[in-house]
């Protein structure tokens, strides 16, 4: 199973105390970990910073490393829309807890996990 990490996502480890790996392996079984490169950025910029949010973004680029970094998959859109864009074309599912991503992807029909209670991870399908 091909998963999709948004930026949010890298962030529920240190905000809920969530093991996103066990997680995903518990709802999965195995499982191919990616990202998009902007969401890389994305993470760099948020852990350049201070602050709880920014220690989050740091775990969450530890943990990109074990991700496969897509390429962007062309000009113009933001980040979300790009993972939106991506998902569509692969088939995959994306891990975020923001809400509009989850109700644009869910509108498409395809597969999303996102944060259940504050306490796991849920996968809702499309």
């Amino acid at each position: 199973m091909k998963v999709l990490l948004d930026t949010n996502a890298f962030l529920l480890p240190v905000q809920f105390g969530i093991d996103l790996v066990r997680e995903l392996e518990g709802i999965f079984g195995a499982c191919e970990l990616l990202t998009l490169e902007e969401v890389v950025r994305e993470l760099q910029g948020i852990g350049s910073g201070r602050g709880r949010d920014a220690a989050a973004a740091r775990v969450g680029l530890d943990l990109a490393r074990r991700c496969t970094v897509l390429p962007s998959p062309g000009p113009g859109g933001d980040v979300d829309g790009r993972v939106i864009r991506v998902a569509e074309e692969s088939g995959c599912v994306v891990v975020t807890n923001d809400r509009a991503v989850r109700q644009s992807l869910l509108g498409r029909g395809l597969g999303v996990v996102t944060l259940r209670s504050r306490k796991r991870l849920e996968f809702i399908r499309g």
